[in-house]
């Protein structure tokens, strides 16, 4: 099975309802958050985690795992800014699917404070 390794710069909370479903689901997004975002890169999510995520939460984490590539493939890859700023936009709907193509666990590769 070929796989994806993706990113997700999180605050507090969510970390939480990630390690309640024993790290191997993302929570359903809130009325406000249509799209869930996971990102290609590994220092793209650290800048988010250090510079949004402390500041509206106090700690950031970036967390790392990997989703089967044959459903990654469903969608594009977006670029959000610079040449590395590079993403999957996920609809909110499509989450629990996205959820059941992770192979392995989500970990925690870094923490800001």
């Amino acid at each position: 099975m070929n796989t994806v390794t993706l990113w997700r710069p999180t605050g507090p909370a969510e970390l939480a309802l990630v390690e309640e479903s024993g790290w191997t689901a993302w929570p359903p997004r809130l009325a406000d958050q249509p799209i869930f975002y996971p990102v290609l890169n590994e220092d793209y999510a650290t800048r988010i985690a250090r510079d949004w995520n402390v500041k509206a939460s106090g700690v950031g984490f970036v967390t790392r795992f990997e989703i089967e590539k044959v459903f990654l493939d469903w969608y594009d890859v977006q670029q959000a800014g610079g040449q590395t700023i590079l993403e999957y936009w996920i609809p909110a709907e499509d989450l629990e699917e996205f959820n059941r193509h992770i192979v392995g666990k989500i970990e925690v590769v870094a923490e800001f404070r």
